[in-house]
């Protein structure tokens, strides 16, 4: 059986494939595990400064496998129950394939292509930023099945959309395009080439200092569920973090020297 999710690493960009093109990626008890295993390893590893997050095929992610999806639900029948809560995450196993990428500390840049349906929707918007084709198909289609969203959907979606949009889109299910997506906020940016885009993205993310590009996340990841108060402090702690750190002061003499700056891993 072919690795379900592969991770690459190169000059400080991850690249994250979901590797079961002939099912379009769909999520297998497999699928699920392999998701959770790459955040944790690209979490782990200092050298990564950006992750871009497509899939292999047709497509983006079509969603859950239903032919596996009671074997997923039993842990009797050998698959891991996606109900279980490890590593003390507020989060079940499913939630953690998709909101893994939220608390990685780098940026996150989904490419999406063909389509991204229910639970691949929901992985998607785990990403920081998502880059799509313009005919790229994208639903959260839980409710063609009798169900919500259930893979921490409801936690990203709710930030990236308005309110009543968000419900519209719940409960009918509705196919949106690639184009509509980027109007509703659903996506960041349309591109003929998602997954191209997303590498030259990353690559300019992986330029900058990696002190600044994660506090950078830390603090805009926390700024909707703060108060005013706490989301002042929080930056003002990280800003003092960062000045006259080695990193912050060679990006300042490499812009003097007109210059590439060669930043070191971060520490924290």
């Amino acid at each position: 059986m072919a690795e379900r999710v592969s991770v690459a690493i190169e000059n400080g960009v991850a690249d994250v494939r979901l590797n079961r093109p002939e099912k379009m990626n769909a999520l297998d008890p497999a699928m699920f595990e392999a998701l959770v295993d790459a955040g944790r390893r690209v979490t782990a590893d200092r050298a990564v400064r950006a992750v871009v997050l497509s899939g292999e095929g047709r497509a983006f992610c079509a969603g859950l496998d239903f032919a596996s999806f009671t074997g997923m639900l039993n842990p009797d029948r050998g698959a891991r129950n996606l109900l279980d809560r490890t590593d003390g995450s507020a989060a079940n196993y499913a939630q953690r394939a998709a909101y893994v990428w939220q608390e990685v500390p780098v940026p996150v840049i989904a490419a999406l292509h063909g389509v991204a349906f229910g639970g691949g929707l929901q992985i998607a918007l785990g990403a920081d930023l998502r880059v799509v084709a313009p005919d790229t198909q994208l639903s959260v289609m839980e409710i063609k099945w009798g169900l919500i969203p259930d893979m921490s959907g409801t936690q990203t979606l709710r930030h990236l959309v308005r309110l009543d949009v968000a419900k519209e889109l719940t409960f009918t299910g509705r196919i949106v395009s690639g184009t509509d997506a980027v109007r509703l906020g659903l996506a960041t940016r349309v591109s003929a080439a998602p997954r191209d885009e997303a590498f030259t993205l990353a690559r300019d993310i992986a330029g900058k200092s990696p002190d600044a590009i994660r506090a950078g996340k830390r603090l805009l990841n926390a700024a909707p569920l703060s108060s005013v108060a706490d989301g002042l402090k929080l930056e003002e702690t990280l800003q003092l973090s960062l000045i006259g750190s080695p990193n912050q002061l060679e990006a300042v003499q490499a812009n003097l020297e007109k210059r590439p700056p060669v930043f070191r891993e971060p520490q924290g």
